[in-house]
């Protein structure tokens, strides 16, 4: 008898009701109460201006409440270990599911972190070696450049249930190398930059960061007892100089407090050297610069690892030569290995290396230290780890995937977030380019302006509404940027010759002077290898970076531009005071929060609580600050002005302070008019932060104005006024050089070099010189074919 089925639907269960992620009365940094449901399961992509409050609502609101509830699932004694994080300002938040952000922050700058290390790559490699290796070294330790090998003598109890046996000598495997201790590079110091020998440690010879006369460091070498603090350092008997330079580290009493004493170069090495560069203070890492000469390690040639671990080896090829393999080549490697007995490591390692393909990042090597990727670099990277989760019903969270990705690499990364919303996963991207717009299921538009200007859901639905709602975005969705008619004529020519840094092979380009050239090319292609590698900053050269602005809640749009210095001194001489009295930093800070405009209140394990100073009502400085007055205005209303109104404010009459005035013009030009002074940089998008960047290297003097990708962050709405600054700046008489993806700043150039054929080993040369016309011509490239699809032609 066959099995009978109910044809009858069954009644619709309570858990399948949960499909939306709800947000009611959201209202976190410049978000108006707003509500909005986001269906679950979807690619849901969130648009707008920069500013708008996506990253407010995705970021602060969203991810911050779901990791605020997985934290308080620990018990008591685990949160109090944990980082306390405050309810977002929402009413109500239905639906949250576990949030997993992958986003553009640098992955830390330990220089011992690899793209190896930051995705189990670099480990189950060691497994790897650890069992087929030869000649055997032992466990995967033995091929870790993270420890070191110890080896111990004396009696060690070890106790197995009720066994015990007394080893005589303990020993632990390890694979760093003990020169350089795993970071591939050494380091030599200048000794005539540390200190001035012909001065006394009283008369101020140090000059090291943080080492000034009076303070802890400073004291602690001075009533330390081995060196006379009043005796030049030139005049140091030999066994007071070696105290004073290489004295092993010992505990001792110095000025009545138990310190750790240590000679001046190793405790230099531990503090500042022992971190990356770029993880440096601006300046602890300018005085770096000038004092250190890093080389590559002599014992292990970069390989951070020592001889044992690179004797080892599985057909011919050591643990170092695989990690410096491209990783699209290793992944062939290993698939060439035949050992039934490691067959499931060797398909995780597989498809780990293979996920770095199809990610776009098959031109990277595992050795690659991870504070050198760029932003989109490691935001891909972390997604490798994702990529082979069996985690489902996870709501993933992408801060603008597609930044430094080529027009040709979008439709992989389509490819990628489809895939991870078809695991049953709700994936939330913040995003700009029309690529990944066009593939979302939800689109959420916020705006209609940036900073006061936004904040309100302009509209809600599919890609197809987006486009006939009338909002910037939809109108914007479709725009295309057309080739220049006529293009600049060059001053002068920039020549590199023989350029080899990373993967470029031998480059020999001109870059014209006096146009706005691009330099385009697929991801890993060598652009950026180009243009930094051969044209440093530095003697006429500004260059602007990705590297993100750092800032505390106590920095804002005017300390970091520069343009508190001129507003402070000129309410200083129209007053008659000091201009330290209009610095919440310094001698004008309120005395009750210190000049925070918060008072901040500990909870232990709960999350601490910041309530409005009731001293100054949020306005940061001491009521008798607030008395002085410049055209009317005291100190806290002129930080509260936009950069527009402040425009006004110091462009003339009694308030008429050029130097303010130049500031806020190059604020305004890079269209961040509505900005509020005052506003934390903290509160800041990251679009906002990185053309903050830009409006301040413009007050730097130079000829030559290096831009690595100036579009990221910016809206479809906003690429039109960035092109009008390059075009002011060329006009000017400087020349722009600028590392881009983006169509409509090809267009938009006088010449274009565009390097390939393709990442890594494939890339690396000049493919394309000429005018954005031919390229888009000739279509002999992939940046030709994406150019001439982007303009009709």
């Amino acid at each position: 008898m066959g099995k009978v089925q109910d044809r009858q639907l069954p009644p619709a269960h309570p858990a399948d009701s949960h499909d939306v992620l709800r947000v009611h009365g959201a209202r976190e940094n410049n978000l108006k109460d707003i509500s909005v449901d986001i269906p679950k399961r979807r690619l849901t992509v969130f648009t707008g201006v920069s500013g708008s409050g996506k990253s407010s609502l995705v970021f602060s609101t969203i991810a911050a409440e779901s990791q605020r509830l997985i934290n308080e699932t620990y018990s008591a004694f685990v949160q109090g270990f944990m980082p306390t994080l405050a309810r977002p300002d929402v009413d109500v938040l239905e639906g949250l599911t576990t949030a997993i952000i992958v986003d553009q922050q640098r992955m830390g700058s330990d220089p011992r972190s690899t793209v190896g290390t930051a995705t189990d790559a670099n480990a189950m490699l060691r497994i790897l070696f650890s069992r087929l290796g030869r000649p055997h070294l032992g466990p995967p330790n033995a091929f870790s450049f993270n420890t070191a090998p110890v080896r111990a003598s004396g009696a060690i109890t070890v106790e197995r249930g009720a066994a015990k046996t007394v080893r005589k000598t303990f020993t632990r495997a390890g694979g760093m190398c003990p020169v350089c201790e795993g970071r591939g590079r050494v380091s030599d110091i200048d000794l005539a930059e540390l200190f001035d020998d012909s001065k006394s440690l009283a008369q101020g010879a140090l000059s090291i960061p943080g080492y000034t006369s009076g303070g802890w460091n400073y004291r602690l070498y001075a009533a330390s007892g081995f060196v006379d603090p009043d005796t030049p350092i030139r005049e140091y008997t030999e066994k007071q100089l070696q105290d004073f330079l290489y004295h092993e580290p010992v505990r001792m009493k110095i000025a009545g407090i138990n310190m750790t004493y240590e000679g001046l170069i190793p405790r230099i090495r531990s503090s500042m050297l022992a971190k990356d560069r770029e993880g440096m203070q601006p300046h602890v890492r300018e005085f770096v610069d000038r004092a250190v000469t890093f080389a590559t390690c002599p014992d292990c040639a970069g390989t951070r690892l020592n001889e044992a671990a690179r004797s080892s080896r599985i057909a011919t090829r050591s643990i170092a030569d695989v990690c410096a393999m491209q990783i699209s080549d290793l992944a062939g490697w290993i698939r060439g290995i035949e050992e039934p007995s490691v067959a499931p490591l060797l398909d995780a390692l597989g498809a780990t290396l293979d996920s770095f393909t199809e990610i776009g990042l098959g031109y990277l090597s595992l050795d690659r230290a991870s504070s050198t990727l760029s932003g989109g670099e490691a935001q891909r990277v972390k997604m490798v780890r994702q990529l082979g989760s069996s985690l489902t019903d996870v709501t993933y969270v992408f801060d603008e995937p597609t930044t430094g990705l080529h027009p040709h690499d979008i439709q992989r990364m389509n490819d990628l977030l489809l895939r991870l919303r078809d695991k049953g996963n709700t994936v939330l991207v913040v995003e700009h380019k029309p690529g990944i717009i066009a593939v979302a299921d939800h689109v959420i538009d916020l705006g209609p302006g940036a900073g006061t200007g936004g904040g309100t859901v302009c509209f809600e639905g599919s890609v197809a509404g987006l486009r006939a709602s009338g909002t910037i975005t939809g109108r914007h969705l479709d725009d295309r940027a057309s080739l220049k008619a006529a293009v600049r004529r060059p001053t002068g020519t920039l020549e590199i010759r023989g350029a080899d840094t990373h993967n470029l092979r031998d480059v020999d380009v001109d870059i014209p002077l006096g146009v706005l050239v691009v330099v385009t090319g697929v991801a890993g292609s060598g652009k950026s290898s180009l243009v930094h590698g051969s044209i440093p900053p530095g003697r006429g050269v500004v260059s602007v970076d990705q590297a993100p602005i750092r800032g505390s809640r106590r920095s804002n749009p005017a300390t970091y531009s520069g343009l508190l210095e001129p507003i402070r001194k000129a309410f200083a001489k129209a007053n008659g005071v000091k201009p330290a009295l209009f610095s919440a930093n310094s001698e004008g800070a309120c005395p009750n929060c210190n000049g925070a405009g918060v008072v901040y209140t500990d909870l232990a394990m709960m999350a601490g609580v910041a309530t409005t100073c009731d001293e100054c009502d949020g306005k940061r400085f001491d009521a008798s600050v607030l008395e002085y007055r410049l055209a009317g205005r005291d100190i806290s209303q002129v930080l509260a002005m936009s950069v527009a109104e402040a425009g006004s404010f110091f462009g003339g009459g009694e308030a008429r302070t050029p130097a303010a005035h130049a500031v806020l013009e190059r604020l305004a030009d890079v269209g961040l008019g509505y900005l509020t002074l005052g506003q934390p940089l903290t509160a800041l998008s990251g679009g906002e932060r990185q053309r903050l960047k830009l409006a301040t290297h413009l007050a730097d003097r130079g000829g030559v104005y290096v831009l690595d990708e100036p579009t990221a962050g910016l809206h479809l709405a906003d690429i039109a006024q960035l092109l009008g600054l390059l075009d002011r700046l060329v006009d000017a008489g400087k020349s722009v050089i600028v590392v881009e993806h983006h169509q409509a700043v090809m267009a938009h150039a006088d010449w274009i070099i565009d390097l390939g054929p393709g990442a890594g080993r494939d890339g690396g040369r000049v493919v394309f010189e000429g005018t954005p016309a031919d390229l888009a011509g000739a279509r002999s490239t992939l940046t030709g074919e994406h150019l001439a699809a982007y303009v009709g032609a």
